[in-house]
């Protein structure tokens, strides 16, 4: 909790997001480029919403292994995956991985970078422990690029609210082809993908504007009738959303 305002069970949010997602999953899935046989890597797995896809690609041939910071993801995906003999989820942290040099064919995280202390290194982390050839495929969002039709300058006071307090690398999408980069890896493209919420309620849970909004007020960073003013106003009438998304598709040089 933060600023005294309540936040959602963290398991259920990750589902729900995935849920409201997919269009973007399904693209970054597809960029991974699985087979039969493939070892992948998902780091910051979460509850372990995007793993049943990879396994199916990689088959009992494959193997895929998720790892996750928190106990509490760890516990929710290994409840899932227990009977998947070519599944293993792990705790772990990406700063330092438990794998040996050059484990995984593939590798991938899913707005998990934007939460870590220390995004270079954790881009180095999984340069080792690809392959010569393996293929690195993140998709981190952009927060100060969030865009809800209506007043412009609550928009933008929102976005930096969030960015400054909320989020730890609140801009790290934009940043991701650099980072890669700099860890030795061969950028392949940047794609980038804006899904359009239309559904008050829906994107509220997604982006806490309520829960945010109400953050901002007690923290001094929004006027409170200002802030409530915004919310009613986006509850009436259409209602538009969209987020950015940077996808970054990398590969560790042979």
């Amino acid at each position: 909790m933060r600023w005294g305002v309540p936040s959602p069970d963290k398991v259920a949010y990750m589902a729900d997001v995935a849920a409201a997602a997919g269009d973007y999953k399904r693209q970054l899935l597809d960029l991974l480029e699985l087979e039969p046989g493939l070892t992948v890597l998902d780091l910051g797995c979460g509850p372990g919403e995007d793993v049943p896809a990879m396994a199916d690609a990689v088959t009992t041939s494959g193997r895929v292994v998720g790892v996750d910071i928190d106990p509490k993801m760890v516990e929710a995906a290994t409840s899932r995956f227990h009977d998947h003999p070519h599944v293993e989820i792990r705790l772990g942290d990406g700063l330092a991985l438990s794998f040996e040099d050059a484990t995984f064919d593939r590798a991938r995280m899913d707005r998990a970078l934007q939460h870590v202390a220390d995004p270079a290194t954790v881009l180095t982390e999984l340069h080792r422990v690809l392959k010569p050839g393996g293929l690195l495929r993140i998709g981190e969002p952009d927060w100060d690029s969030l865009v809800v039709d209506g007043d412009l300058e609550m928009n933008r006071a929102f976005n930096r609210f969030v960015c400054s307090t909320m989020v730890r690398n609140a801009t790290i999408g934009r940043q991701l082809a650099r980072l890669a980069h700099s860890a030795g890896f061969e950028v392949q493209a940047v794609h980038t993908v804006s899904p359009v919420f239309h559904d008050f309620a829906l994107a509220d849970n997604i982006f806490a504007l309520t829960r945010n909004t109400e953050r901002a007020i007690r923290a001094g960073a929004i006027e409170r009738a200002d802030g409530e003013r915004w919310l009613a106003e986006l509850q009436q009438g259409d209602f538009l959303a969209a987020p950015l998304m940077f996808l970054l598709s990398a590969r560790k040089p042979l």
